[in-house]
C-alpha cells in the first residue's frame, strides 16, 4: 500500500466530514513533555482531572501497543456570539465560556474519530486505532503540536494560524506508520499579555499553568472556591477565557462552521437569579447539551452566588438568604453566607446572625462568622 497516497485520501475525508484541521506525528515517546509533566506535579500545578500515570502520558506505546503514528484533528468553535441576550434594568447575567456554549465537544469530535475510523477500517483489514479528545491518556496539546496543526502558546493553549485557538482537539493512536507532518516554530516571541492579564496569575512563566488557581479550574470544583479567588470568578459560570481573549493571535478569529456549537445564547449567558432555584430537571433541559453540565449544577449554582457578590445585587437577598436557611449543600449555604457578607444589608445581617445559631457544618459556619464580620468591618 502506497502511505503517501493513503494519508492523502485520509486528509480529504477529514475535510469532507467536517474535521477543520488533520495533522500526523510521530508515536515517539514525548520526552520534553515528561520532564515538564514531572516539574508540573512536584510544584502542586495538577488540577487532578489529568491522566495520573505521568508514563502512560509521555509513551504511547503504554496505551497502545504497536502505535506507529498519531492522527491529530481540530474543530473550530465561535469566538462570539451573533445576538447576545438581553437583560432588564437590574437584572444581571453570568457567561460560560465559549468552549461551552454549544453541544459538549467531547461527543462531536468523537463522532468525527469514529467516521475516521471506519475510513481507515475499510482499506486497511489489520489497521489497529486508538481514538481520545480532551479525557484521554495523551496530551492533546502536545499531539497536535507535534503534528503540525499549531503551537502551544505562553498560556498553553494551543494556537493555529487559521482559527486561533478556538479550536477543540482530539486525537487517534494507530499502527499505520503514516509520514509525520513539520512542526509550526513558537509565534508568542516576546509576548506577555496572556500571563499579565490571568485574574488569578496562574500562568507562570515559561508556559506552565497552575491549575489549582487557574478559573477554568475553580468553576468546576465542587466545593468552596478559596477565598482569595472568590472575586476573580466574577460571573463567570464555567471555564475562562481571558487568556485567549487577549491574545493577538485570536484578534478577528471567528467562524461559524459547525451547528453543533452554535451557542443556545440564554443558555450560555443565562440570567443569574433563576440559576439559585434551578432544578434538575431544568437544569438538564438547559445545560445538559454543553460540556458545562459534566459537574452537574452545584458549582454553577455556587458560581452564580459568586457572581450576584460580585454585582453586589441587593435584589438577590431574599433568595440567597433562602439558600443559607435551607439548603441541603453546606458549600452552597456557605457561599450564599459569603455573598450576603459582601452584599451587605439589616435583612443580611440578621439571617446570617440567625443562621450561626442553627449551622452545625463547620465550615458554612465559618464563612457565616466570617461574612458576620465584614460586615461589622464595613460600619
Amino acid at each position: 500500500m502506497n502511505i503517501e497516497q493513503l494519508k492523502q485520501e485520509v486528509i480529504a475525508y477529514a475535510y469532507s466530514i467536517g474535521i477543520d484541521k488533520i495533522g500526523f506525528a510521530a508515536a515517539d515517546p514525548f520526552l520534553t513533555l515528561k520532564e515538564r509533566l514531572y516539574t508540573h506535579r512536584e510544584r502542586g500545578y495538577e488540577s487532578g482531572f489529568e491522566e495520573k500515570d505521568i508514563e502512560k502520558r509521555v509513551y504511547p506505546e503504554r496505551t497502545m501497543e504497536g502505535a506507529r503514528s498519531i492522527i491529530s484533528i481540530a474543530l473550530a468553535y465561535p469566538s462570539r456570539m451573533e445576538a447576545p441576550p438581553k437583560s432588564e434594568p437590574g437584572t444581571y447575567r453570568g457567561v460560560l465560556a465559549r468552549v461551552a456554549w454549544g453541544e459538549d465537544y467531547h461527543n462531536v469530535l468523537r463522532d468525527r474519530l469514529q467516521k475516521l475510523e471506519g475510513f481507515l477500517q475499510a482499506r486497511v483489514p489489520d489497521v489497529q486505532t486508538v481514538t481520545m479528545v480532551d479525557t484521554g491518556v495523551l496530551s492533546d496539546r502536545a499531539v497536535a503540536a507535534r503534528a503540525g496543526l499549531g503551537w502551544v502558546g505562553k498560556n498553553t493553549s494551543l494556537i493555529t494560524h487559521e482559527f486561533g485557538s478556538w479550536v477543540y482537539l482530539g486525537e487517534m493512536l494507530t499502527n499505520v506508520p503514516f509520514p509525520p507532518d513539520t512542526p509550526i516554530e513558537d509565534e508568542c516571541g516576546d509576548c506577555t499579555l496572556c500571563i499579565d492579564s490571568c485574574p488569578t496569575s496562574a500562568i507562570v512563566q515559561g508556559g506552565q499553568l497552575d491549575s489549582t488557581r487557574c478559573v477554568a479550574f475553580l468553576t468546576q470544583v465542587k466545593d468552596y472556591i478559596p477565598d482569595e479567588f472568590r472575586t476573580a470568578v466574577g460571573n463567570r459560570l464555567y471555564g475562562c477565557d481571558t487568556c485567549q481573549q487577549v491574545c493577538p493571535k485570536n484578534r478577528k478569529k471567528h467562524v461559524n462552521l459547525h451547528p453543533e456549537f452554535v451557542p443556545d445564547n440564554e443558555a450560555a449567558k443565562p440570567l443569574l437569579k433563576p440559576l439559585l432555584s434551578i432544578g434538575k430537571k431544568e437544569f438538564t433541559a438547559r445545560f445538559g447539551r454543553s460540556s458545562a453540565a459534566w459537574r452537574g449544577k452545584k458549582p454553577i449554582q455556587r458560581n452564580a452566588i459568586l457572581a450576584l457578590a460580585h454585582f453586589k445585587d441587593t435584589t438577590a437577598i431574599p433568595e440567597l438568604i433562602q439558600l443559607l436557611r435551607k439548603d441541603e449543600r453546606p458549600a452552597i449555604r456557605g457561599t450564599a453566607a459569603w455573598a450576603l457578607g459582601r452584599i451587605g444589608g439589616e435583612d443580611a445581617r440578621v439571617a446570617l446572625e440567625m443562621a450561626k445559631n442553627s449551622e452545625r457544618d463547620n465550615l458554612a459556619y465559618s464563612e457565616i462568622e466570617k461574612a458576620l464580620s465584614k460586615l461589622e468591618n464595613v460600619e
